[in-house]
């Protein structure tokens, strides 16, 4: 079974930056296809980036793309989320997600999550 463990979150203002880190255990890292994904107050979880397994291939939202970038670290078994830019409305709660099948963008479809990292932004 993989454990992901997230980290990073935090309360900053507009415009400021914050990296996430989500380390996996229990399996090969380099197996799994690593997705963030977000969740505010009474919405639905929602796709935030993907990055494949060799970290050679990236996705992201249009609301985030151009600001956020996902990275991995094989050798060190963690996947970043490197968010600049930052705004109100990306206050949520910020999960990773691993799934070994390929590169996906949907939250049902991922089968092993974190528990996440609170991000707050104020205006």
């Amino acid at each position: 079974q993989v454990l992901l463990v997230e980290s990073g979150g935090g309360l900053l203002q507009a415009g400021g930056s914050l990296r996430l880190s989500c380390v996996v255990s229990g399996r090969t890292f380099s197996d799994y296809v690593m997705a963030w994904f977000r969740q505010a107050p009474g919405k639905e979880r929602e796709f935030v980036a993907v990055i494949n397994w060799s970290g050679g291939s990236t996705y992201y939202a249009d609301s985030v793309k151009g600001r956020f970038i996902i990275s991995r670290d094989n050798a060190k078994n963690t996947v970043y989320l490197q968010m600049n830019g930052l705004k109100p409305e990306d206050t949520a709660l910020y999960y990773c997600a691993a799934d070994t099948r390929g590169v996906m963008r949907i939250a049902s479809n991922y089968k092993s999550w974190g528990q996440g990292t609170q991000v707050t932004v104020s205006s």
